[in-house]
């Protein structure tokens, strides 16, 4: 079914100290997306920057969400680190719980949690770790939206417990036939105009074309793409243009399921 208003949600805050990768600035990005996942201090971010990045989507009105990965700084988050599920939801707890602090202080309430990098592509094929992410989620924080892609464990451990999940389409990652991302440590330079295109296209036929070139659906409410991407400013720019030009609506995931709630009423 085709979008008429859709989400962008972009990683932030994914620096540490005066360490910062991409080669665009958080403050150019954030009055151009409507969903901020902001590094809570595991593979990125550090408590200035975690105040800073959470005042920046406050102001632009974006909503905040916590980006809690692997205690993995050296490697970006990007390395599976072994560790049963509870040492691994209780390294989430820690992050989800410093970044929500920081969006208090600020006056916002937390908006959704998305597991970063090769955490959430483990959450995603392993049930035991969904189930049990899932479960603090209800625990903590039940009205939470969790970000999560189609067909994913965690989305099938959220949709069992009622916990609310936002499925993501990801605008500067390929896909294979399953519906999985194609996990790279290098994205290059991607063509702005070629990934509009793309993201258009899976907003008006809900398809995209895999590595393999064959064309699969792909079920969101949200498009992510990431603040390292090189030419991330070109990239949001493009889409933003494209989906204006289609008729396609941008708005944060809480605005949205309170609108659509409303028209079920």
């Amino acid at each position: 079914m085709a979008l008429d208003v859709v989400d962008i949600n972009c990683d932030m805050g994914e620096a540490f100290g005066r360490w910062h990768v991409g080669d665009t600035d958080d403050a150019s990005l954030m009055g151009l997306i409507s969903s901020a996942n902001i590094a809570a201090g595991f593979h990125a971010g550090d408590p200035n920057l975690m105040d800073e990045t959470v005042r920046l989507a406050v102001g632009h009105g974006v909503g905040v969400g916590a980006h809690p990965g692997y205690n993995d700084l050296q490697g970006f988050g990007r390395r599976r680190i072994n560790g049963t599920p509870r040492e691994l939801v209780n390294d989430i707890a820690y992050q989800v719980g410093a970044l929500r602090e920081f969006a208090r202080r600020h006056g916002a309430s937390l908006q959704h949690v998305k597991p970063h990098g090769a955490l959430y592509m483990e959450m995603a094929v392993n049930p035991e770790l969904a189930q049990q992410f899932i479960t603090y989620m209800r625990t903590v924080a039940p009205n939470a939206f969790v970000f999560c892609m189609a067909g994913s464990a965690t989305e099938r451990a959220a949709k069992e417990a009622g916990q609310p999940a936002i499925r993501e389409f990801y605008a500067d990652r390929d896909y294979d036939e399953s519906g999985s991302i194609v996990f790279t440590r290098d994205a290059g330079r991607p063509d702005p105009a070629a990934i509009a295109r793309k993201v258009v296209r899976a907003c008006t036929e809900g398809k995209v074309t895999a590595v393999t070139g064959r064309d699969i659906e792909v079920p969101f409410e949200s498009i992510c793409f990431h603040s390292d991407t090189l030419g991330a400013l070109d990239i949001i720019r493009n889409i933003r243009e494209a989906l204006k030009a289609a008729g396609i609506r941008i708005a944060p995931v809480s605005e949205i399921v309170s609108e659509q709630n409303r028209r079920h009423l």
